[in-house]
């Protein structure tokens, strides 16, 4: 199988050490007492859009008609499964991490999309309250 890496892959790395570098900021500019709601709402609604192209390429890749990795994975993994020591053994082993590493990216990109809508809400809140 000649399969090329999906574009998904280093989307989300992309948008994971965004993150990261964001969350940073936000600790730098509240030690410094300068965090502005404005920040959040922007850096927020950046993150949010990225992390739901992610999620919705990701739910299209694992429960979608045309890739369909949870079927192959049910079909073809879980329900054949090895035991012993043998080379078919490590072989589902392999499989079925890959699998696994499949559904937890997909609850990953759930919880960091949540997360950074209420995040938006939040410090929405908190502009509008200041500016009331």
């Amino acid at each position: 199988m000649e399969l090329g890496i999906p574009w998904v892959m280093p989307f989300m790395v992309t948008s994971s050490a965004l993150g990261v570098a964001f969350i940073i900021l936000i600790l730098i500019l509240a030690a410094q007492r300068f965090l502005l709601p404005g920040i959040i709402i922007i850096g927020s609604f950046v993150l949010f859009v990225l992390w739901l192209t992610g999620l919705i390429e990701t739910a299209l890749q694992l429960y979608g008609s045309l890739a369909n990795v949870n079927a192959n994975c049910q079909n073809y993994v879980q329900h054949q499964e090895f035991r012993g020591n043998s080379i078919d053994t490590l072989a589902w082993l392999t499989q079925i991490t890959i699998c696994n590493c499949w559904k937890t990216a997909f609850a990953f990109e759930v919880v960091n999309t949540v997360f950074f809508l209420w995040m938006m809400v939040m410090s929405w809140q908190v502009n509008r309250d200041i500016y009331d």
